[in-house]
Order: C-alpha cells, then structure tokens, then sequence
C-alpha cells in the first residue's frame, strides 16, 4: 500500500479510540486560550468563530518539541510546505493550494513579510519566541485587504502576566551538530506586564543540492530576541509595546550565491480606550525588516532589504448585545533598498474597512466589506459573508463566501531580466460549507471549500520566471477529529486538494507546482504521571515542481518521537527523534531534507509547580 494510505487508515483506526481536537477545540484549556482575534480582526470565542481556525498553544509547541516553524505547521488542516534544503533554508507555504504570498503574515497584530518576495520567511521566525498561533483558513481580503487569499497566519511572541517574575530556560543538542538555547523572564507588578526573552540555534545541516557537485554540510545560524510590555491605565486605557528581531547566517549550494546573511525584525505600538461603554477604538503603528545579504564563496554579490510600514485605527461599537460593528482604517507603506536596480521602489496601500457580527438564537452571521486604494493598481473592493445555525445536537453548520485580491510583487513587476511589468493583479472568489460538532468525549470538523483564482501568478521553474496562469481552480475538503481516553490524546488531519490550472491549452488540469493533493497528519501522546511519550506521523502524496508537471515529486511519510520525563516540579527532560525511519525525500525538486536524526533537551520552568 502507498504511504499516505497507510497514514490515512492509521489516522482512522487511531481516532475510533477519542479524544479532543487540541488543534482547533480545546475544551480543557483555560478560558484565554479559548479565545481568538484573527479571524474577525476581535475577540471572540473559538467556539463562536465562523472561520476555520487552528490554534497553537505554547503547550502545544513544548509537546511537540519542534524546532521551526514549518515543522510544527506542516500537516495541519491545508497547510503544506515546500523546503529548499532542510531547517534555516527558504521555503514555500502553501495553504489551500493556494501561493505562497497568498498568506499574510502578522506577528503581534503587525503585518511582516518582504516586499521583493511578497512571502514572510517563516524559517527564520524561532518557535522559542512563540506564545501562541492562530492559523485562519480561507480568504481575508475583505478584513486585511492584498494576499489573503489563502488566509491568515498570526504570530503572537511571549507575553507576560501581572505576577512576580518567573524565569525560564532550556537547552538542548542532538546530531547534525544541531544545538539550541532558550532563556526567558516574564512577569509584572500592578496594572504592568513584560516579557523578555532570546535564543539560538545552530546547525551543521546537509549537503542542500547533491546534483550541484558541491559535497559540502549547508549549516545555519540563528539568534533572536523578543520583547513585549504593556500598561493598562486606571481608565481602562491600555498601551503596549513589542518587538521581535532575529538574525541568520545561511549556507547553501549555487552558482551565483551559497551564502546569505539575515536580519528579520518587527516592532509594534498600540494604543486602546473606550470613549463610551459601547465604544472601543484602537490605533497600532508598524515598523518591519526584511533584509538579506548575499555572498559567493564569502564574496559579497547582492543586498535585499525592504521596510514596511502600518497604521491602524479600529473601532468596535456594540449596537446591541448580539450586534456588533467594527469599522476601521489601514494604511501600508513599502520600500525596498537593493543592489538590484528596480524600476520603482516603493508603493502605498489604502485601506478601509467594516465587519459587522450578528447572532439571535441559533443563527450567527459576519458580513465584511474593505476597499483598498493602491497606489500602482488603483481600487480594489472585497468581501465576505458567512452564516451558520447551531442544531439542539451540538452540530453546526456555516456556509461562506468571500472574495480577495492580491497585488504582484516587486520581483514579479521589476526584478530585471525576471519581473514582468504587464503582470496582472490576482482575484479570487470562494466558497465553502463546514460541519463540525464537539462533545466532553470527542471533537470532528468536515470543511469543503472551491477557490477559483483568476490571472493566477505562479512560479514556473521551467522558464525560471513568473507568468499570469488565467485561471486556477482549487477543491478541497478538511476532516479532523480528535478524542481522549483517560491518558491517551490522538488528533488527526485529513487533507484531499484538487489545485488545478484552469487556463486550457496545454497545462489545462495540471496540478500546480509543489501542491501535494492529499495529505495526512496522526498525532499521538500519553502522559502520565511524570511522564510522557508521543508520536507524529506525516504522509502527504505526489506532486510535481512545475507548470508542465514533468518534473515529478514522490510521494513520502515520515515518523517522529517524542519523550519527556518530569524529574522535578521545574525540570523537565525531553528526547525527540525526526525522521526515524530515514526517509529520503524531496517536497522541491534536488533539494534534500534532513534523513534521521535525535535532539535532548531539558527545560527549566518554575510556573510549572
């Protein structure tokens, strides 16, 4: 039998047992951690939300025991990624089917990502730094204007609470020359809360481009820090203030360039009062960095650097206690700075917004409606609506519908000898259903969604340029489940795509580049006592890595364990190994991924008593 059949049929026998679904139900976590912003720009109950929504507890980053960011995304509901060459090296995040900067990115409520690329560089952001994610699936245009087509990732680094301080620490090393270090302090006094916190990673990696004839180990280099405060004043008036910064040094295979040097950082400012008991307004301003610097054999050849800049003002009014309104104003200024000369290097991005959110007995509704004026592609009005009925049994059902638009990239419009400057703005339009119901004993959604993306702009690694697809058209269905039994939690994610060019002529039905039409995702874990064991096993089927799909991608699985032991209130030792079976594969065409390996780490948290 093929891989993924394996894991599709292991997924199925292991959730008949039960068990919660952590990912996006979470019926023992603490009432905080039930509550999600992203998916209508406000706070509102996971339970309550009409989006698909995946959580990321921190919990739930320290189970796991992940080491990146695309290793503790890749299998969840729609998500797939494409690696060019294992942990640090760029990649590709695919979610839905959709492109990679088809995602928009927000750490701390700031929108990040490079302006050249039009992606956020997710390998570069440390899981150390993390509190907590929100993964909303499905466009978001009409509440965040230009990319989310696919959806929205936030980010939330460390936060403190208004306790006495507790520190935190934990390091670890494994094979590969692999080594990390974590070390934290959180707290507050009063009406004051701070976060601080930095970490590090090394690797020593492995040869990214075996066909290049450089047989070499690819390493990667990562420091970062993060700081996050706040204030909340007797009025109720709250400020607070954040910022992340993480810089790599990168090794690589190539001709042009082997090595780069990295610098991401982002800083937030926000400001928020209620003028009336019905009325609460919040301004945030951005300031982000993307910057690269490129090297042959230590010789400097190439400097990317953008800057984006953000101002927000929101304001919720509460028209009656099942009426709300939020209205809103974006602005989005981006610049680039580079030794490649662009024929334009900056661009503006207006936007204003309004939501409004609606329930009376068993019927909730969200309705949205932005226009974004932008400065090289004029106006561009989206939308969303969505309705959904809660059943006496505890089933719900929600039907959608909603419209995107992203604006081409520099590199896609300028680059020279690249870009295109008669490349197309992309539109999409969606629609989908979803059922989903949650019990003390179990918790299973079905999502079903079509995605028809008009002068798609994809990648095609045959001409090694962009080019407008007319059309794409994109299916899916999502199934999740997950159960408990006494000390045995298992959740599972199901995922079938149909990401198809719709252009006709020759690629006509095509499956676009580095999709993989299903995939599946089985976690494990037993904890009992001071100890805990789990498992991860991940299967996704073929692809292909251009338009033409002549260049075919096999389909694989891998496994991952997991260890812990509680030797103290405060000490907790965990053992992870990747890959265990040594698999080899590729999610992008000659580049290789990591085989197996092994990782010991052990974790100081005095919060733990």
């Amino acid at each position: 039998m093929k891989p993924l059949t394996l894991i599709a049929l292991a997924c199925l026998a292991g959730t008949a047992v039960s068990a919660p679904l952590a990912a996006d139900r979470h019926p023992a976590a603490p009432a905080t951690e039930n509550i999600v912003v992203t998916a209508s720009r406000g706070a509102e109950a996971l339970t309550d939300t009409l989006a698909p929504v995946t959580v990321i507890t921190r919990d739930d980053i320290e189970r796991l025991q992940s080491q990146d960011l695309p290793d503790l995304l890749i299998g969840l509901p729609g998500v797939n990624f494409a690696s060019n060459g294992g942990p640090g090296k760029s990649g590709s995040l695919f979610l839905r089917g959709t492109e990679s900067d088809h995602v928009m990115v927000l750490i701390d409520g700031i929108k990040v990502g490079s302006a050249t690329s039009g992606s956020t560089p997710l390998e570069q952001i440390p899981v150390d730094q993390i509190e907590r994610i929100e993964i909303v699936r499905g466009p978001r245009s009409s509440l965040y204007g230009s990319e989310a087509i696919g959806g929205v990732i936030q980010i939330f680094t460390r936060r403190g609470s208004r306790k006495d301080q507790t520190p935190s620490f934990a390091m670890g090393g494994g094979s590969r020359g692999d080594s990390r270090m974590e070390a934290g302090l959180r707290g507050g006094s009063g009406d004051t809360w701070y976060s601080l916190s930095a970490s590090g990673r090394t690797t020593e990696g492995v040869d990214v481009r075996p066909s290049l004839g450089e047989p070499d180990r690819d390493g990667y280099r990562n420091l970062a820090g993060s700081l996050r405060a706040g204030h909340t004043f007797e009025n109720g008036a709250e400020v607070s203030a954040s910022l992340l910064h993480a810089e790599g040094d990168n090794d690589y295979d190539g001709s042009s360039q082997n090595q780069s040097e990295t610098r991401n950082q982002v800083i937030g400012l926000s400001a928020s009062l209620d003028p009336s008991a019905r009325w609460h307004s919040r301004v945030s301003a951005g300031h982000s960095l993307d910057e690269s610097d490129n090297f042959l054999d230590g010789v400097f050849v190439s400097q990317f650097d953008t800057q984006r800049d953000t101002l927000s003002w929101q304001n919720d009014v509460q028209m009656h206690p099942e009426h709300q309104l939020r209205v809103g104003l974006d602005y989005q200024n981006d610049r680039i700075d580079s030794t490649t000369a662009y024929a334009e290097t900056e661009r503006d991005n207006r936007g204003v917004f309004a939501v409004y959110q609606g329930s009376r007995d068993a019927h909730d509704l969200q309705l949205s409606l932005r226009e974004d004026d932008n400065e090289q592609f004029g106006r561009n009005a989206t939308g969303g609506a969505s309705y959904g009925y809660r059943f006496a049994n505890g089933l719900r059902a929600v039907a959608t519908y909603g419209t995107a638009f992203k604006a081409p990239t520099f590199n896609e419009l300028y680059f020279p000898n690249f870009g295109s400057p008669d490349l197309d703005p992309e539109e999409a339009r969606h629609v989908e259903v979803s059922l989903a119901a949650s019990t003390a004993g179990y918790a299973w959604a079905l999502n079903a969604f079509q995605t028809r993306v008009d002068d798609l702009i994809a990648f095609d690694a045959d001409l090694e340029a962009p080019a407008n697809i007319d059309r794409a058209r994109i299916e899916g269905l999502e199934a999740q489940l997950g159960t408990t039994w006494q000390d045995l939690k298992l959740q599972t994610y199901l995922t079938w795509l149909r990401p198809e060019n719709d252009a006709g002529g020759a690629n006509d039905g095509n499956t676009l580049p580095r999709r993989r039409p299903r995939s599946a995702r089985l976690d494990a874990d037993y904890e009992h006592r001071r100890f805990s064991a789990g498992l991860t096993l991940f299967g996704a089927s073929r692809g292909y890595d251009n338009i033409a799909n002549t260049t075919r991608l096999p389909g694989y699985a891998t496994l991952n364990l997991r260890l812990g032991w509680q030797v103290l209130p405060q000490w907790l030792l965990q053992l992870e190994g990747r890959n265990v079976l040594d698999k080899d594969y590729e999610t992008a065409a000659t580049y290789a991924t990591y085989g197996a390996s092994v990782m010991a780490t052990v974790r100081y948290t005095p919060s733990r008593s």
